[in-house]
């Protein structure tokens, strides 16, 4: 967070100064905002999720119910997304107005003690307040990228020749059009390193919550089989709330996948198990 900050105030004195850097930020954060305010209704409905009973899915309310009571907090509505790709996701701005949501793939795939490890998982990203971080995150970078568009065009119409008022000399154009590019790059990239790092404290707050890490170990393992023999149609805005990554891809992509890598994840919930391998 810190060096998205910097970033976005070197970005912003570099070709918007600190009004524009401002403007760029509030505008951005107001986006948002409204996003953060009703992600909830905006997610399940777009993947057609429907609240459910009790008395509708047994397991997955009675699962939710007992952790959220474990963990002392409000209980979440609970969803079924109507899909046979396993997955699962939380959403909502805070712990009094959180839903979870799992897929009919992922009820048929699991066990009741997986499935109280990924609903221990999606209960913990709303405990930490993963949903205000993301979205604080967005903002700074969606502010970064906006000031990049803005020295795009300018560098467009005016060359980038134009006095600036607080050294009286004209921008570089090869230092702007670099500027143009990685700022946003560089943006991007620590935006996912901050998604990537509340999996991994999700995990650990996750296994603690259900009790035992192999559960979640075990439960990741099959939805990385399940997720890859029956893909999810996810947009990639969304991906970072499932618990695993719709959206597949390797090498360099890996730098902007919203989640680390499952081999990763699987192996710092075994070390929390069985200790520090030698």
């Amino acid at each position: 967070m810190v060096a998205l900050t910097m970033l976005l105030v070197f970005v912003g004195g570099a070709y918007g100064g600190n009004q524009g850097a401002m403007f760029a930020f509030l505008f951005s954060l107001v986006l948002n905002a409204v996003n953060y305010w009703f992600s909830d209704k905006i997610v399940l409905r777009m993947y057609g999720a429907r609240e459910v009973t009790e008395a509708e899915s047994p397991l997955l309310y009675s699962v939710t119910q007992e952790l959220a009571v474990r963990m002392n907090t409000p209980m979440p509505k609970v969803y079924i997304i109507p899909s046979d790709a396993p997955n699962a996701f939380a959403t909502g701005r805070n712990p009094k107005h959180a839903a979870v949501a799992a897929t009919e793939g992922i009820l048929k795939l699991l066990s009741r003690d997986e499935l109280t490890a990924v609903m221990a998982h999606e209960l913990s990203h709303v405990h930490n307040r993963d949903i205000l971080i993301s979205t604080i995150a967005a903002s700074i970078a969606g502010a970064i990228t906006m000031l990049a568009h803005i020295a795009q065009w300018g560098l467009l119409f005016f060359g980038g020749g134009s006095d600036r008022r607080d050294s009286g000399r004209g921008v570089n154009p090869i230092a702007a059009i670099a500027m143009i590019i990685l700022a946003p790059l560089a943006a991007g990239l620590i935006q996912m390193a901050i998604s990537r790092s509340r999996e991994y404290e999700a995990d650990s707050s996750g296994a603690h919550l259900c009790g035992n890490p192999l559960w979640l170990a075990s439960a990741l393992k099959k939805l990385e089989a399940g997720s890859q023999r029956i893909p999810m149609n996810a947009t990639p805005a969304t991906a970072h709330l499932f618990i695993v990554n719709p959206l597949h891809g390797g090498g360099i992509s890996g730098l902007f996948s919203t989640h680390p890598p499952m081999e990763k994840r699987i192996a710092r919930l075994e070390e929390m198990a069985y200790g520090p391998r030698r």
